[in-house]
């Protein structure tokens, strides 16, 4: 892998990172595709819409988040970015923490890497 696709790959985890902590609908809309996929531990996939609309209501929200990359695949249009994340919020008016391993999908749309997936398994 081209060290200017990896480059664009960490700096789309780092764009999405920032969207998140933003708390901001719109701005993580635009690191996503309109049929991204959270899948959690404890309810599985959640959809974009499902996610965008707890944020957009307070409902949920993060504090911090970041994520520390071990390995990326390349093929073609598609990648996957393995790694650490940690992050910590609010949820329903309780605070949330994960240490989770994580696996997001990206697919390239012309110059731009936006996420497909997120799955994350939970574990230090």
């Amino acid at each position: 892998m081209s060290a200017a696709a990896l480059e664009a790959l960490e700096a789309a985890e780092r764009a999405f990172n920032a969207a998140m902590v933003s708390n901001d609908p719109a701005r993580i809309a635009a690191c996503i595709t309109q049929d991204w996929v959270l899948v959690t531990s404890e309810r599985g996939p959640i959809p974009a819409q499902a996610i965008l609309s707890a944020i957009g209501s307070g409902v949920l929200s993060h504090d911090t988040m970041t994520k520390t990359t071990h390995h990326v695949h390349l093929i073609g249009n598609v990648a996957t970015v393995t790694g650490r994340g940690q992050n910590t919020g609010m949820f329903r008016g309780e605070p949330i923490s994960a240490d989770e391993w994580i696996t997001d999908v990206y697919h390239r749309e012309g110059n731009r890497w936006r996420c497909v997936l997120s799955p994350a398994r939970s574990g230090a």
